[in-house]
């Protein structure tokens, strides 16, 4: 579903988009370590809130077989924010949008958006944070997989064997 992201090509700079793909897709227990201590700080946060965390919901659209005309699919729970980090190297803005309603997983996610924007940092955190990320998301595809490989039916076809139509000329004479 989301191969274009979770399949950079080699020596390919990060991307933005690539990176907020990955952070909304990625477990608590992933950021949660990484990033929890931005938000915990004490009375001088770093964190300044743009938009507080907030649940809404988005029109998910569809097509039939994948190729038809678009239609309302339906709709999903996201959670949104928008915050801004005060760090030794200046104001940085990062922003997250995630389905279903966890807040924390919003506000981690936001935290790495922002930090992901500092060059300096975005190898270490490729590094420490993404690549356990992409990693989730390799293992729980290929658990997707094994699952459906398990249903599979193969169908075969059997040939009949024929003697060359020689029965059919001798019930003729």
């Amino acid at each position: 579903m989301f191969h274009a992201f979770d399949n950079d090509g080699p020596n390919q700079p990060l991307q933005r988009q690539q990176w907020m793909a990955l952070l909304a897709r990625a477990p608590l227990a992933v950021l949660e370590p990484a990033l929890g201590h931005y938000l915990d700080r004490p009375a001088g946060r770093a964190v300044h809130w743009l938009r507080r965390p907030e649940v809404g919901l988005m029109m998910v659209q569809g097509r039939a077989g994948g190729t038809g005309e678009r239609f309302n699919l339906g709709e999903v729970t996201v959670t949104r924010c928008a915050l801004r980090l005060q760090e030794a190297t200046g104001a940085l803005a990062g922003v997250a949008w995630v389905l279903g309603r966890n807040q924390r997983h919003c506000m981690l996610a936001a935290v790495a958006d922002a930090l992901l924007q500092d060059p300096a940092r975005q190898a270490q955190l490729d590094a420490e944070l993404l690549e356990p990320v992409r990693q989730h998301l390799r293992l729980l595809a290929h658990e997707r997989s094994n699952r459906a490989q398990s249903t599979r039916v193969d169908f075969f076809t059997l040939a009949r064997e024929s003697d060359g139509g020689a029965n059919e000329e001798d019930d003729e004479q």
